[in-house]
């Protein structure tokens, strides 16, 4: 088949990648001059004038991500190289938290809950005792229920060091509108997901060479294309036609917003059982609601953290980041730090005012005495789809020679990279199945 790729983030090249390995001729249209989506390097600049690579937001990896895995050895890149492994740790500045240890699961998250400094014996015990009903209930629950309310029976301090921040992180959801649900296929896939599935991966490259520009190079290396700086300004039925360019197949592979649109002028055109199964798509697509991230940027010399990944006190009020990555320990200019503010609100200035006083605060003495500088503050208001109890998400087939993918459409993960992967990827198999 030629197939048509609408967009050239992580979704849409992995659907690329995917229907080039299947002998299909892939085209990618990317309104942007780069690939990568919302998980794509950006060009920076140090106080001293020194150009910087940096992200369109701190992302991680961890071991469970197999498919992503799988899709960067496909298009040349060796995690082992390009991400720095290490056991899930979840530990402040002062070392309190949990850090799993080095051994097979399920005896590393064990041993790390048995060894958290700052948790009481009545803490942990809480975190045993509701773990075990989560796995013994087969890590379902109702559809209804939030984070907060299927944590009721943890302690407090289990809830402000782990809960919380494991949440925002994974969902990036508040815990009390965060799906229970979700947070459960999380915690099953990943800390009693096989050996190493619990595993930080920490980049150590920018987001660009990690995936989407290397799989860019080998679909191009293989016949397909990729388009970069062409919107689809046109999408027509029978047979299905992009920017008058006739192709057997659509993969509708960017922002849900904008797929929406575009299927919504689409079906102005087309008949009408299809036109149905469009204006459906396009109603589900838009009733999604999103949440932002914050990743400031800030560089003071001489500053080094005591792990390349800490976890920070984050409250609504004054201190909102819930991490900050040194970026030097990661292959970036020594000094640098990125902190991220999940489910981010208030105003861009306000956040990184605020974020700057937090590192100062909370950051004591790795920064005492240093010259804390902004670099770039990077706000990604769509960054992920709100993930609450019981959402409707699109589905993947819409309509014959027509599917979607994203991190948005329907799945058991939140909005991940790894989400992303893996609807590329069925999205090719989709348009397979008779």
């Amino acid at each position: 088949m030629k197939v048509a790729i609408v967009g050239g983030g992580w979704a849409g090249m992995a659907a690329a990648v995917t229907a080039t390995q299947a002998g299909h001729t892939a085209i990618v249209f990317e309104a942007a001059r780069a690939v990568g989506g919302r998980a794509r390097a950006l060009n920076g600049t140090l106080p001293d004038g020194t150009p910087v690579v940096l992200d369109n937001g701190q992302h991680i990896l961890i071991g469970a991500y197999s498919e992503t895995i799988r899709m960067m050895r496909q298009v040349g890149v060796q995690p082992e190289d390009t991400l720095l492994r290490l056991p899930l740790t979840l530990q402040f500045p002062d070392g309190e938290g949990l850090a799993l240890a080095r051994w097979p699961a399920p005896l590393d998250a064990l041993a790390g809950i048995l060894g958290a400094r700052g948790w009481s014996w009545a803490d942990k015990w809480s975190l045993l005792r509701a773990a075990s009903g989560w796995q013994l209930g087969g890590f379902a629950c109702a559809q209804s229920t939030t984070v907060a309310s299927l944590c009721t029976s943890l302690t407090p301090k289990i809830i402000d060091t782990l809960i919380d921040p494991l949440c925002v992180s994974a969902l990036n959801t508040p815990a009390e509108r965060a799906s229970g649900q979700v947070f459960l296929t999380v915690l099953r896939d990943s800390l009693l997901g096989g050996s190493g599935s619990s595993n930080l991966l920490l980049p150590r490259v920018d987001l660009a060479r990690l995936f989407p520009s290397a799989a860019a190079h080998w679909v191009q290396s293989r016949g397909g294309e990729v388009r970069l700086g062409q919107r689809v300004e046109q999408l027509r039925h029978g047979p299905w036609r992009v920017n008058g360019e006739p192709f057997d197949a659509v993969v509708i592979a960017n922002s849900s917003s904008n797929a929406a649109q575009t299927l919504t002028e689409c079906a102005q055109a087309a008949p009408e059982l299809v036109a149905k199964q469009l204006h459906a798509w396009s109603h589900c697509a838009q009733n999604l609601q999103f949440e932002a991230i914050t990743t400031v940027y800030v560089y003071a010399a001489g500053a080094q953290l005591t792990q390349p990944m800490l976890a920070l006190r984050a409250n609504t009020s004054n201190a909102p980041a819930q991490f900050v990555f040194d970026r030097g320990q990661l292959g970036g200019p020594p000094g640098l730090l990125a902190f991220v503010v999940s489910a981010s609100t208030g105003e861009r200035e306000a956040v990184q005012a605020q974020v700057l006083a937090q590192a100062r605060t909370q950051l004591q003495p790795a920064l005492q005495g240093l010259d804390l500088q902004v670099v770039q503050t990077v706000v990604e208001k769509r960054a992920t789809f709100a993930c609450t109890p019981g959402l409707e998400r699109p589905a993947q087939a819409i309509s014959p020679g027509l599917v979607a993918c994203g991190d948005y459409v329907q799945g058991p993960y939140p909005a991940t990279l790894e989400g992303a992967v893996r609807s590329g990827c069925d999205a090719i198999r989709i348009l397979e199945t008779p």
